[in-house]
Parts: C-alpha cells; sequence; structure tokens
C-alpha cells in the first residue's frame, strides 16, 4: 500500500497539495483527474521524490520516502513521465531494455532480449523493434515508452497522461494491458487521465483534485455526477450509467444566448 500523509506542496502563491491524505491499494488502478494546472503531474513527481513536498510523507510497505531512502525507493517504480520526446539515436527495442537498466552489461542475456521482445509483441509494436525512435510518431513513442515501464517489473506503475497521443485502439491496447497486469501481478498502478470517460472504464479508485485538495475519491458510479463535474470543471454535463453500471458523461455545450459576457464583451447572437 502506497500511504500519503498530510502533504503539502506550493510553489510560490501556487498551492498544489493542501494537507492531503490517501491509501492507494495493490491490484487497483487509481486515475487522478482535475483541471490543468491544479497540481497532477506534481503529485507524481512528489511522490516519486523528483519534488521535495513542504510537509507530510509518503510511505510504501513501510518504508518512508527521504533523501536518503530515494535510491532504493525508485527500485519499486515504473514512471512514465508526460515528455515523450525521444531523440536518442536508439532502436525501439534498445529503449525498451532501458527499462532495465541495472541489468544491462556489455553483452545482453538472451532473458532480457526476449523480455523486452514479449513486452512490445503484448502491445503490438513488435514489429518496430528495429526501427529508429527517432522515426516514430508521438503515439508510437508514447507506446514504447509505457512497454520500458513494464520492463521495470515495478511494485508502483505511474504513468502521466499515457493515451494523449494514442488513437482509440492503442488507448484501449495500453489500458487494457495496464488493468490486466495490475491485478495479476498486484501493482499499485496510479495515472492522470483527461478523459473522463476513459477514466470511467478503468479506474478502481478515482482522486479528483482541484485548487491543492482531494475534493472527492472513491469508485466512479459514486464519485462521478453532474454536481461533481460542474464543481470541478465548470461545466454542465449529462451523467448516465451503461449496462455495466460504468458513467458516461457528456457535456452540454453553453449556448450562446446564455453567456452574457465572453473575453469582456457582450455576445451577440446573430442571425
Amino acid at each position: 500500500m502506497l500511504e500519503v500523509r498530510n502533504l503539502s506542496l506550493a510553489f510560490d502563491d501556487l498551492v498544489l497539495a493542501d494537507n492531503m491524505n490517501f491509501c492507494l491499494q495493490p491490484g487497483q488502478t487509481h486515475v487522478i483527474i482535475g483541471p490543468n494546472g491544479t497540481g497532477k503531474s506534481s503529485l507524481l513527481k512528489t511522490l516519486f521524490g523528483d519534488i521535495q513536498p513542504q510537509r507530510g510523507e509518503v510511505v510504501f510497505a513501510g518504508q518512508r520516502l527521504t533523501k536518503r531512502t530515494l535510491n532504493d525507493w525508485r527500485k519499486h517504480f515504473g514512471y512514465m513521465p508526460q515528455d515523450i520526446r525521444l531523440d536518442v539515436g536508439l532502436s525501439v527495442l534498445e529503449v525498451v531494455l532501458l527499462g532495465q537498466l541495472n541489468a544491462l552489461s556489455l553483452r545482453l542475456g538472451d532473458r532480457l532480449i526476449e523480455e523486452a521482445l514479449h513486452a512490445l509483441d503484448q502491445i503490438g509494436l513488435l514489429h518496430l523493434a528495429d526501427r529508429d525512435v527517432r522515426t516514430l510518431s508521438g503515439g508510437q513513442c508514447q507506446m514504447v515508452l509505457f512497454a520500458q515501464a513494464l520492463m521495470r517489473k515495478p511494485e508502483i506503475l505511474m504513468l502521466d497522461e499515457p493515451v494523449s497521443a494514442l488513437d482509440l485502439h492503442f488507448q484501449q491496447v495500453l489500458l487494457d494491458h495496464l488493468d490486466q497486469q495490475t491485478k495479476q501481478k498486484h501493482w499499485v498502478s496510479l495515472m492522470i487521465l483527461h478523459d473522463l470517460n476513459l477514466a470511467a472504464q478503468y479506474a478502481d479508485n478515482l482522486l479528483v483534485l482541484k485548487g491543492g485538495k482531494l475534493v472527492a475519491q472513491g469508485a466512479p458510479a459514486e464519485v462521478l455526477t453532474p454536481e461533481l463535474v460542474y464543481e470541478v470543471y465548470g461545466v454542465k454535463a449529462d451523467v448516465q450509467s451503461d449496462c455495466m453500471g460504468v458513467p458516461f458523461i457528456r457535456t452540454q455545450r453553453s449556448r450562446v444566448d446564455d453567456l452574457a459576457v465572453y473575453r469582456g464583451k457582450r455576445v451577440v447572437n446573430e442571425k
């Protein structure tokens, strides 16, 4: 279990975490949602140890994150940041193998190569193993970095907007594989998503952030309501449930007649 206790984080006057508390259970996919600039990526970086909080602590399996424990702490993690640029002269296979950097030597063992090829095969990219990563699309790079994170054999897997560059097919491939592996291998999986419908489909536990506060947490069917969507995003929405009880969110387009002011000017509905 990954525990966040009384976490506070701020940059100048911008509060990104205000006395935040939550627990992430293994074997579950936890999804963070919330407006832009509310501290979602900074929270992941804090859990990884890239950012030092002003107050509070992060604990996993009885170990507390400190500067002294940082190197051992990161051995538990597979971390896929938001930046997907791969401007290096390496093949796809070589980039995936970097997920096992500590195990690499001058001569690569057959076992590691087989594991990397298997990771690519599972996400449908085996045919790209010999390609230079600089020739890949943004979506392909995103999938390669996902395979690299899997190669770390993590106990905690953190993904920052992992499907932002993916088409519908590869969104489903990545998220289905993540869900399956999380449950089979009992990972603590935590990711940031902007698409509320994807969050509703794949989250076992939603964490809703706004203004440095954890404003809601729980199963999507309990958390995602029209009231919450309006409170967090300022958007009116219809929330329905499918035959499996999974919420589906459809935002309501603002009518021009309802907008009194837009960027300081009167909006006129021209016929």
